[in-house]
C-alpha cells in the first residue's frame, strides 16, 4: 500500500534552529513511521532570515522530501544595519531610534509579517506539487502567519484538505503592540486572520481552552484541535542528570527579553540565605545588556552565557542544572505552554517558572513533584523554592506523572488519529 501524501509549508526548517522548527521536524519524522509521506516546502537557507541555526536537527530530516524556494527578505536589510545576530525572534528590540522606526515599518507596511515576500515563491512550489501529485492534506504552520496566505488562493483550485497550525496566536500575540500599529494595519491583520480561520478545514494550536474560545468567535463553524510540542523520548534517552559539585547551578534556555520577570528572580537570589556558590548558565537569544544586568546584580555569582546552543547541547546543559528557570512573557496568553517547558519537565530537574499560577502552564507545573509557577511579586515563595532546591541538591526529583502522553511520537499519533485520519 502506497503512503498517503501531505504537504507541510513552514518557513522555519533546518538549518534554522528553535522550538518552532522542532515542531514539524518531529511531526514529519514520526509521520513517516505511520504510513504518511510528508513533503516539506520551505525557504532556501541562503536567502532566509533565521534568528539562529541548529544543524544538529538535520539528521532527523534526511529521509524527508524537502523543496526549497527563493524569497524576498526585507528583514535582511535590518540584519545588515544592526548585524546578523540582531534578527528579531518574537519581540523587536527598541533600544535605538532606528529600531523603533523599523518596528513601526514592520507593523504597518509588512502585514501580516516581514516574511510575506516568501508567499509567491512558496505558492508556485505548492501549485507544482498539487498539479502533479495526489495530496490529501496541505498544512501551513505559522508564525510567520503569512505562510497561510500561500494556501488560501489555491484552496478552491485543487482538491485537498487544509490544516492551519498556529504555533503562536496571530493578531492577539502579545508583542504585536510593540509595532506601533495604526488602526488600518490592525484591521487588515485581523481580516487576514479571520479569512484563514474560516476557510481552513481544521485549525491546530499548541493549547486549547480560552484560546480556542477566542478563535471560535472569529470562525464559529471551525474545528479546533490542540496538540502541544512535547519532548522527544529518543533524544532524552541519550542524556542523564549530571550535577555540578560544590555549587548551586541555575539554568535558563531560550529567548530572554525585557518583557520577562527576570528582575524578580534576581531580587529573590539576592535575599536568599547564603549557601553554595551560585552559577547561572544562560543559553539562547538575548541582549548582552541583560546578561550584564545579571552580572551586576549578582557580582559574586558566576554567569555563563553560551549564546544559542544546538538542541542536543541545550539538553545536556538542562540535565546539569539544580533548578531550571522559566519566565512567562508579561502580557502573554495564559493558555500558552512552550515546548521548552515540557522539555524542562521531562528532565527530572526542579523547575521554577515566574508567571501566573492559574495559567495553563501553571497547572501543568503543579503536576510535578518539584515544580512551581510563582507570581513574580511573591518574593518569599521564590526564595523558599530556591532554598529548598539548594538544601536538597541532587535529592529533590521532579517526578512528572503520565510523562509519556507528552512525547513527540505519541503526539504525532494523536495528529493522525484525531485530525488526518
Amino acid at each position: 500500500m502506497s503512503a498517503r501524501k501531505l504537504v507541510v509549508l513552514t518557513y522555519y526548517w533546518p538549518p534554522s534552529g528553535g522550538s518552532g522548527v522542532q515542531r514539524w521536524v518531529y511531526f514529519t519524522h514520526y509521520l513517516k513511521t505511520l504510513g504518511w509521506e510528508p513533503i516539506v516546502i520551505t525557504v532556501d537557507p541562503e536567502q532566509a532570515s533565521y534568528p539562529q541555526e541548529d544543524k544538529s536537527l538535520q539528521a532527523l530530516t534526511k529521509d524527508i522530501r524537502v523543496i526549497r524556494t527563493a524569497t524576498r527578505e526585507p528583514i535582511r536589510g535590518y540584519a545588515r544595519w544592526f548585524g546578523k545576530g540582531s534578527i528579531p525572534q518574537g519581540e523587536v528590540p527598541q533600544q535605538h531610534f532606528f529600531q523603533r522606526i523599523a518596528a513601526f515599518i514592520r507593523g504597518n507596511f509588512f502585514i501580516p509579517d516581514a516574511r510575506k515576500g516568501w508567499i509567491p515563491f512558496a505558492q508556485k512550489a505548492l501549485r507544482t506539487i498539487l498539479e502533479k501529485e495526489s495530496i490529501e492534506w496541505v498544512i501551513s504552520s505559522g508564525p510567520p502567519h503569512s505562510t497561510h496566505l500561500t494556501v488560501e488562493s489555491l484552496r478552491h483550485t485543487f482538491n485537498f484538505q487544509w490544516l492551519v497550525d498556529f504555533r503562536d496566536p496571530w493578531s492577539e500575540l502579545f508583542y504585536n503592540r510593540q509595532f506601533y500599529r495604526l488602526p488600518f494595519a490592525v484591521r487588515k491583520d485581523r481580516a487576514y486572520e479571520q479569512e484563514i480561520l474560516q476557510h481552513a478545514d481544521a485549525v491546530l494550536t499548541t493549547v486549547g481552552g480560552e484560546l480556542h474560545q477566542q478563535l471560535q468567535v472569529k470562525a464559529p463553524k471551525q474545528r479546533f484541535f490542540a496538540l502541544p510540542n512535547g519532548f522527544d523520548a529518543n533524544a532524552f534517552a541519550q542524556h542523564q542528570r549530571s550535577q555540578r559539585q560544590g555549587e548551586f547551578h541555575l539554568v535558563y534556555t531560550g529567548l530572554l527579553t525585557r518583557n520577562q520577570a527576570y528582575p524578580a528572580l534576581l531580587k529573590a537570589l539576592q535575599q536568599m540565605k547564603n549557601g553554595l556558590p551560585l552559577r547561572v548558565s544562560l543559553a539562547g537569544q538575548m541582549e548582552l545588556s541583560l546578561v550584564k544586568a545579571l552580572q551586576t546584580a549578582l557580582p559574586e555569582a558566576t554567569i555563563d552565557y553560551h549564546g544559542y546552543l544546538p538542541h542536543a547541547q541545550a539538553l545536556t546543559l538542562m540535565h546539569s542544572a539544580d533548578v531550571l528557570i522559566n519566565f512567562i512573557f508579561e502580557g502573554a496568553h495564559k493558555q500558552m505552554i512552550s515546548g521548552k517547558l515540557l522539555e524542562y519537565m521531562a528532565t527530572g530537574v526542579p523547575v521554577l517558572s515566574l508567571g501566573a499560577p492559574e495559567s495553563e502552564a501553571g497547572q501543568l507545573l503543579a503536576q510535578g513533584a518539584a515544580a512551581a509557577m510563582i507570581a513574580p511579586s511573591d518574593t518569599q515563595q521564590l526564595i523558599a523554592f530556591l532554598e529548598k532546591a539548594q538544601q536538597q541538591k541532587g535529592q529533590w526529583i521532579n517526578n512528572f506523572p503520565n510523562k509519556t502522553q507528552w512525547t513527540r511520537e505519541g503526539i504525532t499519533k494523536r495528529l493522525v488519529e484525531e485530525i488526518l485520519r
